[in-house]
């Protein structure tokens, strides 16, 4: 059995990988692991997203934070890097997320945030994970607490770190039929946006489905209908954003980082010209940085490994080509909105359009296929899959790149080709692809 939790949590399918009573178990276990570490009360504060398993799965959590003894506030809907600012705001032991973020509305997931906002370690999964089989001890019983009014705390957060105010501007805001949906749209309008939000009337079910990140074309078909400035695209639990332009052109995380990046640079005000990636990030972007003066770090994928590696540089700026994008000095994880409030304000202080500020970085052609596989912990050994892509990447050269590496969060590897052309990028794609399919059926 491989280990519970994944690069963000432990998720699943609700009812079977991920159930109330392991809900329960994780409750439990973490107060048990993080009361030998933190001196901080024994609070946890729990957000979710708009799944129809967010509100059973909310319930057997509690029970379990309860069980071992702390208290639960309850803050509802809400994005992930809001459970985040909160925990530190309210100066809480931990927080706590019920999402599966991008994935479909069948799966959900937990994730934990120590008391100073970040993801907890490996290693504290770990102790997690060990402690689960452990009983209950007895004693105190936690109490439950909803939130009240500290969301707001939250936006005017947010709103304190844009760079300029937003006046005039005409925005599409897709919600995923999320967490973003109430925080997104306000948030903007706050900053004297015009804001047309899509996407946001969750059901239940509907969370993810055709919209939202992993479909940046339809906030760009939206853009070119409203004959708006700019759109957004958050994910389920908005700790991302991508972004489109006036022309319906889809603007991905690393344009925003570069844009980012050579703004701060700009203004002395990015330490050591230093910005954090990770191996996803494009051919394209490590052109501009260098052609920038900036220096790439590179991490493995995961916002939380960018972090570490900020953390440990000291650097201000890092994110991730999926439109995760941490703001140190603002934020302690990934946040879609403000990512947003940033990437957005920079445009109206340099007076700017967002197509201007995407422009300092040129795209190479990238190919990414999905391969649904039984054993993607094989990838390692499977000679045959390694053979393509050393093939592949003698083929390319200094032109062109090759990465294959299995999902921490579903069970499928992920094959990335970069290339001078599309056509060259699917063909290597495709073929590698093919043989992952073959070998880890």
């Amino acid at each position: 059995m491989g280990r519970l939790f994944g690069t963000d949590g432990v998720r699943g399918v609700y009812g079977r990988e991920l159930t109330d009573e392991l809900a329960f178990g994780l409750g439990r276990a973490a107060v048990t692991v993080l009361s030998r570490y933190e001196g901080h009360r024994p609070v946890l504060v729990i957000g979710r997203d708009t799944r129809a398993s967010g509100e059973p799965l909310e319930r057997a959590l509690s029970e379990g934070i309860r069980a071992a003894g702390a208290d639960v506030i309850l803050a509802g809907v809400q994005p992930t890097p809001a459970i985040a600012f909160l925990t530190t705001e309210l100066e809480a032991g931990a927080g706590v997320v019920i999402s599966a973020s991008h994935n479909p509305a069948e799966d959900n997931g937990i994730k934990f945030f120590g008391p100073f906002g970040y993801k907890l370690s490996d290693e504290l999964e770990d102790e997690i994970e060990q402690e689960l089989g452990a009983e209950p001890p007895a004693g105190r019983r936690g109490e439950i607490e909803p939130l009240d009014g500290a969301i707001h705390r939250y936006l005017e957060h947010l709103a304190a770190a844009a760079e300029a105010r937003l006046d005039g501007m005409r925005i599409v805001v897709d919600c995923a039929n999320g967490a973003a949906c109430t925080d997104a749209p306000e948030i903007l309008r706050m900053l004297g946006a015009e804001v047309f939000p899509i996407f946001d009337a969750p059901d239940g079910t509907n969370i993810n489905a055709g919209c939202g990140a992993l479909h940046p074309e339809v906030v760009a078909d939206a853009v070119r209908t409203a004959g708006a400035d700019v759109g957004i695209a958050h994910d389920g639990d908005a700790d991302r954003a991508l972004f489109a332009d006036a022309h319906g052109n889809v603007i991905d995380g690393d344009q925003v980082l570069a844009a980012c990046a050579i703004a701060l640079k700009a203004e002395g005000r990015l330490p050591g010209n230093t910005v954090v990636s990770t191996v996803m990030a494009n051919l394209g972007f490590r052109k501009a940085m260098r052609a920038a003066g900036i220096d790439v770090v590179e991490t493995k994928v995961g916002d939380r490994y960018v972090l570490e590696e900020m953390l440990s540089l000291g650097a201000v700026l890092g994110g991730e080509q999926s439109g995760h994008i941490i703001f140190a000095e603002h934020a302690t994880t990934g946040d879609g909105l403000l990512t947003a409030v940033k990437f957005l304000s920079i445009a109206a202080r340099t007076g700017g359009t967002v197509a201007e500020l995407a422009g300092a970085m040129q795209r190479f052609p990238q190919v990414l296929r999905n391969v649904p596989v039984a054993h993607k912990e094989r990838l390692e050994d499977a000679a045959e899959v390694w053979d393509a892509v050393r093939a592949a990447e003698s083929e390319l050269g200094a032109s062109g790149r090759v990465l294959v590496r299995p999902s921490g969060t579903e069970a499928l590897v992920r094959v990335m080709v970069e290339a001078e052309s599309e056509e060259d990028a699917s063909r290597h794609a495709r073929a590698i692809a093919d043989r992952v399919a073959a070998a880890l059926d």
